[in-house]
C-alpha cells in the first residue's frame, strides 16, 4: 500500500512496537499516550523465544539483550520446593538466547529510542476524543483540542481500550478472574539461571532481570476484588508468600518496601467477533488480553505489531489489510488467552489443576511456529 498516515494510541509496548513496525514499512507514524509522565512499572517482564525473533525482526535485538538478561531454560518447582523439572526452551534466533527478563523501564527506552529514531512522532499527555472515519480519512479530535487526519487509526490502548468502546460498543469486556498478581525486585540469588515456577495455589516465580537483580512475581485468589492500601502493601506481599516453600519464605523476608511492591487484579478478554471497524483497528490487551500464567502478554502485541505492519503494506486497502491480520492473528491469540485461564482456574480450584511442565513445553512449540 502507498505511504499511509497512521494514528497509534497508547504508547506502551504493543503500540511502540507497532510504531516501530509501521516506520520500518515507510508510513508516517504519530503515537500518542494519556500518561503525560510515560511511567511504567519498576519490575520486570519475561520475553520468551518468540519476542526475541521479534525483536531482530523490528530491529531492535542488540539493544534489547544489551537491556537484559537471557537464560535458556524453565524449571518447575512442587510447592514444597522440589525441582521436578527443568525444560529446555528453544531457541528461534541462532546464537541468541531463547527467553530474557528485563526492567519494564528498560524495555519501554528501548523501544521508545527505536521509535523516535525512526520518525515516530510521540505525543504524551493526550488522548483521542472523537474519530470521524469518513471512508476514506478518519479525523480525530485530540484532548488538548488539535485535530489530525489519518489514513488508518490503531488502538493499543489496553484492556480499557477507549478505542474499542469508541468503534465496538457491544464488544466483550474484560472480566476479572478471581486472581491477582503481585511483582517485587530482589539482589539476584546464586545460581538463578532460568525462569524458576513454583506451583500451588499460590504460584510464584523467580525471573532474573541482570547479573545483578531478579523479580519475583506471586498469584493469589483474590475472590472479593480487594484494592490494597500503599501503606502496608510489603507486609501484605509477605503473608501472601508464608506457606509457601522454604526458599520463597526466606526471599519473602525481603519484602520491606511499600514502593517497590506492584500489585494487579487480573483480568482476561478475548475478542471473537471484528477486531476493527473501517479504518480504525485494535491490538494487544484491547482485543486479547490474557493473565501472565505462560509469560506471553506482550509477545502477543510485539507479534500483532510486525503482523499488522506487513498487511498494511501487504494489502490494497487499509480495511482488507485489517481483516487480514485479525485472520493471522485470532487463533495464536486465543490459545494463549484461554490455556493461561486454565492454568489460574486450576489455582484457584475451579478446574483441574494444570502441569505446569506440559503446558510450558507446548506452548513454547505453538509460539516458535512463524507468525
Amino acid at each position: 500500500m502507498k505511504s499511509l498516515d497512521i494514528l497509534v494510541v497508547g504508547a506502551g509496548i504493543g503500540g511502540l512496537s507497532a510504531a516501530i513496525a509501521l516506520s520500518r514499512k515507510g508510513f508516517a507514524v504519530t503515537a500518542i499516550e494519556r500518561d503525560a509522565s510515560w511511567s511504567v512499572y519498576g519490575v520486570g517482564i519475561i520475553q520468551q523465544s518468540n519476542v526475541i525473533r521479534a525483536m531482530e525482526q523490528l530491529g531492535v535485538l542488540d539493544s534489547f539483550l544489551d537491556a537484559a538478561c537471557g537464560f535458556d531454560a524453565v524449571e518447575i518447582f512442587t510447592p514444597d520446593g522440589t525441582k521436578v523439572a527443568r525444560v529446555p526452551t528453544p531457541r528461534l534466533v541462532e546464537g541468541r538466547p531463547s527467553n530474557v527478563g528485563i526492567g519494564r523501564r528498560a524495555l519501554q527506552k528501548v523501544l521508545g529510542d527505536s521509535a523516535k529514531a525512526l520518525g515516530t512522532q510521540l505525543r504524551l499527555g493526550v488522548t483521542a476524543q472523537t474519530f470521524d472515519d469518513d471512508g476514506t480519512k478518519v479525523q480525530v479530535t485530540f484532548s488538548d483540542g488539535t485535530t489530525g487526519s489519518y489514513d488508518a487509526v490503531i488502538g493499543a490502548d489496553g484492556v480499557y481500550s477507549q478505542t474499542r468502546a469508541a468503534i465496538l460498543p457491544d464488544a466483550e469486556k474484560p472480566e476479572f478472574t478471581g486472581q491477582a498478581v503481585w511483582r517485587y525486585n530482589f539482589p539476584r540469588t546464586e545460581g538463578l539461571d532460568a525462569l524458576q515456577v513454583y506451583n500451588g495455589p499460590t504460584g510464584v516465580g523467580l525471573v532474573p532481570m541482570s547479573a545483578e537483580v531478579m523479580y519475583m512475581y506471586v498469584t493469589t485468589p483474590e475472590p472479593d476484588n480487594p484494592r490494597y492500601p500503599k501503606q502496608g502493601i510489603a507486609a501484605a506481599m509477605r503473608a501472601k508468600v508464608a506457606a509457601c516453600s522454604p526458599q520463597i519464605r526466606e526471599l519473602g523476608e525481603q519484602i520491606t518496601d511499600d514502593e517497590g511492591v506492584v500489585y494487579r487484579p487480573l483480568e482476561a478478554m478475548m475478542l471473537h467477533g471484528d477486531w476493527s471497524r473501517g479504518r480504525i483497528g485494535l491490538m494487544g490487551d484491547a482485543v486479547h488480553a490474557t493473565t501472565p500464567h505462560l509469560g506471553q502478554g506482550a509477545g502477543m502485541a510485539i507479534e500483532d505489531a510486525i503482523v499488522l505492519a506487513e498487511e498494511l503494506e501487504r494489502q490494497s486497502d487499509v480495511e482488507a489489510a485489517f481483516v487480514a491480520y485479525r485472520a493471522r492473528r485470532y487463533e495464536r491469540c486465543r490459545y494463549i488467552v484461554e490455556s493461561s485461564l486454565a492454568i489460574c482456574h486450576g489455582q484457584l480450584g475451579k478446574s483441574p489443576m494444570v502441569d505446569n511442565h506440559k503446558a510450558t513445553a507446548e506452548m513454547f512449540a505453538v509460539v516458535a511456529q512463524p507468525i
